[in-house]
């Protein structure tokens, strides 16, 4: 009665993430009348292209025993051993082409319906599994008795089947013990072809209403109450709320690692409060001028005031603040577009650095 109304409490569609986690556990939609449609395809392509041609290979192979069965001297072990041998590879050679398709049609029916993947909980033995109260439910609950259901219309169209190809076929039934008997296997492969074709038809149409049905009873099994939703949006917003946290801690860190090198610049490019970017650059060293910290705004104002206090150059450049802070990354050389304005603001600093104000308009004479 509870799982009744349980089931009847999960009115909300399933979330992406509720059907994502049904698939990475192994609960997928899948078809059983897949497998079967692929398996029969398979005998018939069989009985078309294999069986003819294995048949009579087999069929000389077999000849030598019936036509000099005094050929075969089994006087020991070894001689029954070797004819076993040969018999089993005789039948070998007519069975793995059959087999070998069977297996790679049943496969690639499963993995079209849902891609592979290992899910070591699904091989875990589930004592739930030997309920008798949960073995009635699956029995006698609505998706046993869609199955009952089911298995009878697979039922009684395969038998209308068999009986109408029969009764189309019963002429050449009934000529073949007039017929040559070498001309018989030919005769009865015909007739089986046919009906296996008229069973694979009705068995198509059967697996492409089972497919659909498959993933609507799929999709109505991850239904989920409301009180679920809600929980699983909570939890989102947490996880968006923590990564929001974290990401800002990491913004702050590596504020506090860019101002710190601010002391290290040889000047510093405003506009004239919203931007700054401090520049370093020593001959010795080598190499273009390196932007060591760059910001806009709050960050910017810091920037000044730290240079400031290191009496590090300030020069007002409206247009060349903006595009280096735009341009190039912290702790990365400027591009060769700037080196000409940069080299001129570098040139000018070293030859008025004992008279250098504070801040400076770099047009102004």
């Amino acid at each position: 009665m509870s799982d009744a109304n349980d089931s009847d409490s999960k009115t909300e569609e399933a979330t992406e993430k509720k059907l994502a986690d049904a698939i990475e556990g192994g609960h997928v939609p899948m078809s059983r009348e897949a497998p079967v449609l692929a398996s029969l395809a398979a005998i018939q392509i069989a009985m078309i292209f294999v069986l003819p041609t294995g048949a009579h290979n087999l069929a000389e192979t077999l000849m030598h025993f019936i036509d000099d069965p005094g050929g075969w001297h089994i006087e020991e072990g070894g001689d029954a051993l070797a004819l076993i041998n040969l018999m089993a590879l005789a039948a070998a050679g007519f069975l793995a082409p059959i087999v070998g398709l069977l297996i790679v049609f049943g496969v690639s029916a499963s993995m079209a319906q849902n891609a592979p993947r290992f899910v070591f909980d699904r091989i875990l033995p589930d004592f739930s599994r030997i309920s008798i109260a949960k073995g009635l439910t699956r029995i006698y609950g609505f998706r046993g008795l869609s199955e009952f259901f089911k298995t009878m219309v697979k039922f009684v169209a395969v038998v209308g089947l068999a009986v109408f190809i029969l009764n189309a076929q019963r002429m050449t039934i009934l000529n073949a013990s007039f017929v040559d008997v070498s001309q018989l296997p030919g005769s009865i492969l015909g007739v089986a072809a046919k009906l296996v074709a008229a069973i694979l038809v009705a068995t198509l149409a059967v697996a492409s209403v089972d497919i659909v049905w498959a993933r609507i009873h799929w999709r109505r099994d991850q239904r989920m109450t409301r009180q679920e939703v809600k929980e699983e949006v909570r939890q989102m917003e947490g996880d968006r709320l923590l990564k929001a946290r974290l990401r800002s801690i990491r913004l702050d860190r590596s504020r506090r690692r860019m101002l710190t090198a601010v002391p290290r610049a040889t000047m510093v490019i405003v506009n004239p409060t919203h931007y700054a970017v401090a520049l370093r650059y020593v001959r010795s060293e080598g190499g273009a001028p390196i932007v060591v910290a760059k910001g806009v705004d709050l960050i910017a104002l810091k920037i000044r005031e730290i240079a400031t206090d290191h009496a590090i150059p300030l020069v007002e450049d409206k247009p060349l603040a903006r595009s280096l802070h735009d341009a190039v990354k912290v702790d990365a050389a400027i591009p060769p577009e700037f080196y000409r304005a940069v080299a001129e603001l570098v040139h000018l600093i070293q030859e008025k650095r004992s008279s250098w104000p504070l801040v400076r308009d770099r047009r102004t004479p």
